[in-house]
């Protein structure tokens, strides 16, 4: 059986679902009794359910296949059954999480954040503001949404330096591993971090890091909280000496009397870089594919290693 969170999968999911013995767990529904849990095979998460449709997993005795509709999977692995494969979404979220990536760097090097809150105030105030033109864009996590990213700053006069957890050469470019970071730094004007959240990413963007930043240099995070260090951020934010535009926080969802919100120089919006009109078509075509390759005794892609 497969257990799926859109009710209308025949219509989405088309002849991958043909044949196939099908139930429902949508956002907000309560679990499906215990005798459908037993039978599930093929399992795919609601995109934004809470942990309720990760623990669940804990009670399908038949289980062979999770396959989120997350890039991420920090945080299914504590949920997960020995000896079932779990595979992450890849390729869906690329376009959205690299388009919002440019448009916070836009909007903060632009101020656009701040003339919003001119207009509501019927304020008139031009000035002289950065440009993302001839900037250094250093892309901290040189993976498919990385190179997305890369892909959308092409056009707007930028040096893009790439950096990943293991040093190589990608299609004729140079990618730096994490242990450069140190020299690469302090020449960079925007810092994109987009590192999947594992134990050596936890934290990486610490005092040191920040503190190797050029002054005026922004932080873009489009990854996940825990990646960068808050109260050391905050320090750097609340001295003036760096901006930020945040997609994610740590803790999340920020709370509402959090420093952060105030701080001086920082951009945030509440996690929403993969939420878009992109997000579902794509996320379809990837479980009907997925589910294809399954039936037919075929290596699902986006297999993920147990850490």
């Amino acid at each position: 059986m497969v257990l799926l969170p859109w009710p209308s999968y025949e219509r989405d999911l088309g002849d991958a679902v043909s044949g196939l013995s099908v139930a429902v767990y949508a956002e907000g529904d309560d679990p499906p009794e215990q005798d459908v849990l037993d039978r599930v095979a093929f399992y795919v998460p609601a995109y934004l359910g809470d942990r309720s449709a990760l623990r669940v997993m804990g009670r399908m005795p038949t289980l062979e296949v999770v396959q989120t509709l997350t890039a991420g999977v920090d945080g299914v692995w504590a949920y997960l059954p020995r000896g079932v494969s779990l595979h992450n979404a890849a390729g869906v979220h690329d376009a959205s999480t690299a388009e919002l990536a440019v448009g916070l760097i836009l909007a903060r090097l632009r101020h656009l954040d701040v003339f919003a809150r001119y207009q509501q105030q019927a304020q008139w105030a031009p000035d002289n503001y950065d440009a993302l033109a001839d900037k250094t864009v250093l892309i901290l996590g040189y993976g498919r949404i990385g190179q997305a990213i890369e892909a959308r700053l092409t056009g707007f006069e930028v040096e893009v330096v790439r950096v990943a957890r293991t040093p190589r050469d990608h299609a004729g470019k140079t990618v730096y591993g994490h242990q450069d970071l140190p020299r690469l730094l302090p020449a960079v004007d925007v810092v994109v971090v987009i590192v999947p959240l594992t134990e050596q990413t936890i934290g990486l963007v610490d005092a040191a890091f920040l503190a190797a930043m050029k002054d005026g240099a922004l932080l873009v995070n489009v990854a996940r909280g825990p990646v960068v260090v808050t109260a050391d951020l905050l320090a750097e934010l609340v001295s003036g000496r760096l901006r930020a535009a945040l997609d994610v926080t740590d803790p999340e969802p920020l709370p509402a009397d959090h420093p952060l919100w105030h701080a001086p120089g920082v951009l945030i919006t509440p996690h929403v870089g993969g939420n878009t009109t992109a997000f579902l078509p794509r996320a379809r075509r990837l479980v009907a594919a997925q589910l294809r390759r399954w039936r037919a005794g075929e290596p699902l892609d986006n297999v993920m290693t147990r850490p």
